[in-house]
């Protein structure tokens, strides 16, 4: 008889087991469930840039003419330390792009903004000014030295929607 006993417990175990992994199985199945990212809002940078604009010591660029799929999703500006305006984008492609500005010292700028993006010997001609290339491991990066501040467009896209967003901006 005692034989008996410790079989039933360990087949209702197991038994038990099953059915606990059916009802797991089933709550998955029918229990909607999204892996997806969740959609990024899109941020109004207008009240910003006004203020960035009036409180700056630099001409603050943004872009205009941008398709609608160009999604700001980020805006910022401190003139605590160092006059620095920031404006991020997700590009039609799903990549984030942004522009970086400030008085701060250059090489320490953009190093910062870049994430670690190294100069390379390219430069580009956008409009009527030379930009020079930056890749990195995270970031690639387009820079602008101008008197008295530094412009970075970096980010994850492509050095193709770099150039997009700058030949976008405008400063007034």
């Amino acid at each position: 008889m005692a034989g008996t006993k410790g079989k039933q417990s360990v087949r209702d175990m197991i038994l038990s087991l099953g059915l606990i992994g059916l009802m797991a199985g089933v709550i998955y199945i029918f229990i909607p469930h999204d892996d997806s990212e969740p959609p990024l809002k899109r941020v109004d940078y207008r009240v910003e840039l006004l203020t960035a604009r009036r409180a700056a010591s630099y001409p603050v660029a943004a872009p205009e003419g941008l398709p609608g799929t160009w999604k700001a999703t980020s805006v910022r500006y401190d003139g605590s330390q160092f006059d620095t305006w920031h404006l991020g984008f997700r590009d039609p492609d799903g990549q984030y792009v942004a522009i970086e500005q400030s008085t701060q010292k250059p090489a320490v700028f953009i190093d910062t903004a870049s994430q670690g993006a190294e100069e390379t010997k390219t430069t580009q001609r956008i409009g009527d000014q030379t930009w020079q290339r930056y890749t990195g491991g995270r970031y690639d990066a387009l820079v602008l030295k101008g008197k008295g501040s530094t412009t970075v467009v970096t980010g994850t896209a492509s050095f193709a929607q770099l150039t997009k967003l700058a030949q976008a901006l405008k400063t007034s």
